[in-house]
């Protein structure tokens, strides 16, 4: 289980970070059933990234994958080629997304966009490690 209180601190770890690299970011936390738990959007960070924050959340969730490893399988030629098709546009194949684990279990994920993929997955991974 992600509870708000968790939510929060996963979301101040990484916004601790997106402040060291100076890259505003959407921020978003959800649950084991990939439902959104909470969302910060930094001053100044792209608003059409909330959007995906979201949905990285929900894919890392909802496939147990850091969104940077599905999207290098979801290439063309690769095994999940297309993928970004499914779950009515919810899937997001850009780096940003990482499941959030307790005793070895997903029970979450943490999305995160406004900046290069390498931003966002550094950022998610911040976030990532205080849970």
């Amino acid at each position: 289980m992600v509870t708000l209180n968790d939510a929060r601190r996963v979301i101040a770890a990484a916004e601790k970070k997106a402040e060291e690299i100076g890259q505003p970011m959407n921020i978003a936390v959800a649950d084991s059933g990939g439902n959104l738990v909470a969302h910060v959007r930094m001053d100044e960070a792209w608003i059409g990234s909330i959007d995906i924050s979201i949905k990285k959340a929900y894919t890392s969730r909802a496939f147990d994958i850091a969104t940077l490893n599905l999207a290098e399988h979801s290439q063309s030629g690769g095994q999940f080629f297309g993928i970004h098709a499914s779950n009515d546009g919810r899937v997001m194949i850009f780096a940003g997304g990482i499941p959030l684990k307790r005793d070895g279990k997903v029970v979450g994920a943490i999305g995160v966009s406004g900046g290069s993929g390498e931003q966002d997955h550094a950022v998610a991974e911040a976030g990532a490690a205080a849970f």
